[in-house]
């Protein structure tokens, strides 16, 4: 017995791992850009609105691939959709470093766009759609843990490839390729995971989802099952339900807003110019580099925290500290922008913004997106969600460079304004939702 139930937690554990893992592509693939922004401005002769563009093209893929993932993943589920979205990754980042003309660059960079959406969407969905209630915060946030994983290991090795290729225009396709590896080994480990036994449900496909609950460990499976059709009958009655319809008017506010303001805390625009935002405060590429692996490394760090910390103290209250935090780091990198002075507290400062952004938006978004909604409009609902979050990303990603040379403080004075924003939207709007079980949370969100 001890047997079965070791390995039904190994498959369990190895199935959420590998949806994850689509996090840490996810993480990799829109950091990565932070070592190559100057090299490609001098390759291609790019004016800062062009840098900008090439940032944020992939962006633009990433909210198609966002809104497409949704409806692709209730129709052929969420682990075959992921399959799809590592191979996106595969052609993008052997395309990237191998491109050409800048309009070659652009398009591998939104095809790497497509699965980044995409993968937004699935990875957190296959994880909440598999994991018991008690565990889902912490193996949900597991995706979160390998986004931040995925951006320390990109500003790594930007940093090790610059220093083994120091030739500049060398040097930005090999950071590009290296992320050729990762995506073959999501690739690989998604041939040997189960399909969810929730979406099986919602395909009529009972005796498959009995099966796999029985080999995650479920002590009924067949009762699970039953458990899973009436929540299913109970919400629609129907495997595909309208997502915009009037009882679902605050999750959609939720999804949309929690997007946004995962954007408008600054944290994206930070990692893709966190190389330009030092060097533009006087120091080297080799120490701004370094200085980057450092705010990697902290962030890693800060989300362990969060997801330790997300079924204890709730995801409301994460949002609140983080929201005040943030605010009050944000302010100081202004201030040290706007006086042009003690240009050393601008790494603890950033290093204090990350800690507080991924204890509180980091670990909570992809967790709250993907347990808010009922099971039939789940990926409708997670590529809203997600959708608002990347439309906000690709916006100031792409403006952020033109702003900031016009004036370096103003993004983070806006920044800052929008996390006091949040603060009172949190407070009076969100729901907590911890603990609840996903066939429960209808009941506790008032939708029946």
């Amino acid at each position: 017995m001890a047997d079965g139930q070791s390995r039904a937690m190994w498959l369990l554990i190895r199935s959420a791992l590998t949806g994850a893992l689509g996090g840490l592509l996810f993480g990799f693939d829109t950091a990565v850009i932070a070592g190559t922004t100057h090299a490609l401005q001098l390759h291609y002769a790019l004016s800062e609105a062009q840098k900008g563009f090439t940032v944020a093209i992939a962006l633009y893929g990433t909210v198609l691939g966002a809104m497409l993932a949704g409806p692709l993943g209730q129709r052929i589920g969420s682990r075959t959709a992921l399959r799809w979205m590592g191979l996106l990754y595969v052609i993008s980042a052997a395309g990237c470093a191998l491109a050409g003309p800048w309009w070659s660059l652009l398009a591998f960079r939104a095809l790497g766009g497509l699965g980044i959406g995409g993968s937004s969407v699935l990875g957190p969905v296959y994880i909440a759609e598999l994991a018991p209630a008690k565990w889902r915060g912490r193996l949900v946030g597991l995706f979160q843990i390998n986004i931040v994983i995925g951006i320390l290991l990109a500003y790594l090795s930007n940093a090790i490839v610059a220093h083994f290729v120091p030739a500049l225009n060398m040097q930005w396709r090999w950071q590009f390729g290296v992320g050729i590896l990762p995506a073959v080994l999501f690739l690989l480990l998604l041939l040997s995971v189960p399909q969810s036994s929730r979406w099986l449900v919602s395909q009529s496909r009972f005796d498959e989802a009995q099966r796999i609950l029985f080999q995650m460990g479920s002590p009924d499976s067949e009762a699970e099952v039953d458990a899973i059709r009436r929540s299913l009958e109970a919400e629609s009655g129907a495997a595909h339900d309208h997502l915009f319809v009037g009882r679902y008017k605050l999750l959609i506010f939720l999804a949309i807003s929690i997007g946004f303001f995962n954007q408008l805390s600054g944290i994206n625009a930070i990692l893709y110019y966190l190389n330009d935002i030092f060097r533009s405060a006087g120091f080297s590429s080799v120490s701004a580099d370094l200085q980057a692996v450092v705010i990697g490394a902290a962030n890693l760090v800060a989300t362990l925290i969060g997801i330790s910390l997300i079924d204890k103290l709730g995801r409301k209250t994460l949002l609140l500290i983080g929201a005040v935090g943030d605010a009050l780091c944000l302010i100081g990198v202004a201030l040290v922008y706007g006086t042009n002075s003690h240009q050393n507290l601008l790494l603890p400062l950033l290093i204090g913004f990350i800690a507080f952004f991924a204890i509180s938006q980091g670990a909570v978004i992809w967790v709250y997106l993907s347990e808010v909604f009922p099971t039939n409009v789940r990926s409708k609902g997670q590529g809203l969600g997600s959708s608002s979050h990347w439309i906000m990303n690709a916006a100031i990603a792409n403006v952020f460079p033109i702003i900031a040379a016009y004036n370096r403080a103003m993004p983070f004075w806006f920044f800052a304004a929008m996390m006091v924003v949040e603060f009172f939207v949190v407070l009076f709007i969100y729901p907590e939702t911890k603990g609840q079980s996903l066939e429960g949370m209808s009941a506790h969100l008032g939708l029946h």
